[in-house]
């Protein structure tokens, strides 16, 4: 189901509020320029400093402006799995294709624990799932061994894989039997995570570059990768700027020099400094974004 350059979404407001019409016409953007599936909700999303309403009116607009052009890959993730299904259940009913489900953070269960919570939300919801695999943030990560037992289960279809491994969608295909989204988390890494056997990325960096983006995985997963590194190269200097400071101040910076949103992020995120400022602006510049 899904493949290629799936945009990250970030979640626009202005003067505190959610931004719909903002949120509207960045959809519309992201599928005119050719991206392949969008993730509302997701970290980049700010999913963890939206209300309850604020969390379904991004899924359902985000459904809405795509019309089933794209895949809706709807942010369903909490650390309590009872809020997951909740969500799940939201997602179901807005449109959306699948949910995204991020491990245990805080909490810091072991393997078991991982493999019971993601289980439970499974056998409670009806979308199909792809696991959100960030050690980084969420302290703990699923081993390839848990992965693959989880595999087993008929509506968990793939990984959002952040850990940084590029061994792992090399082990992880050798265990799982059957049709799996291998996604990477990382657009820095995500060429060489595809030649590894993925088969795409959820980006960051396509919020501000779908057109390139969806250029870069189509060129995968037509097998060109020396083509892609090349592009890669190109995009690096865009990738590296845009996390200088915490996401996703950043993309939202970056958006707003396209005239798509304001750059504000809610709290503990705050207004990036004028060199950074100045770093993202040189590096869309470079590529001619702007």
């Amino acid at each position: 189901m899904f493949h290629g350059a799936i945009t990250a979404l970030i979640t626009p407001f202005r003067d505190g509020q959610l931004d719909e019409e903002a949120l509207r016409k960045i959809v519309r953007w992201q599928i005119d320029q050719g991206i392949n599936g969008l993730v509302p909700v997701g970290t980049t999303g700010e999913s963890p400093t939206l209300s309850e309403h604020e969390h379904k009116r991004v899924i359902e607009i985000t459904v809405q402006e795509a019309n089933k052009a794209v895949p809706i890959l709807a942010g369903a993730g909490s650390n309590n799995p009872v809020e997951a299904v909740t969500y799940s259940d939201y997602a179901y009913q807005a449109g959306a294709d699948a949910t995204l489900h991020v491990a245990g953070y805080y909490n810091r269960p072991n393997q078991a624990g991982l493999y019971e919570h993601f289980k439970y939300v499974h056998d409670n919801s009806k979308l199909p799932i792809i696991l959100y695999n960030i050690p980084p943030r969420s302290i703990v990560g699923l081993e390839v061994d848990t992965m693959a037992k989880l595999a087993e289960l008929p509506r968990i279809i793939g990984v959002k894989d952040a850990t940084g491994d590029l061994t792992r969608p090399i082990r992880e295909r050798a265990l799982i039997n059957k049709t799996f989204n291998y996604l990477s988390g990382d657009d820095v890494t995500s060429v060489a995570y595809n030649i590894g056997g993925g088969n795409g990325c959820i980006s960051v960096t396509a919020n501000i570059a779908p057109k390139l983006m969806a250029e870069l995985h189509d060129l995968c997963r037509q097998g060109k990768f020396v083509e892609a590194a090349q592009l890669q190269d190109k995009l690096f200097a865009l990738h590296s700027a845009l996390f200088i400071e915490p996401n996703p101040a950043g993309p939202k910076y970056a958006m707003s020099l396209l005239g798509l949103c304001t750059e504000e992020c809610r709290l503990p995120i705050v207004a990036l400094q004028a060199s950074t400022k100045a770093t993202i602006k040189a590096a869309m510049e470079a590529i001619n974004l702007i």
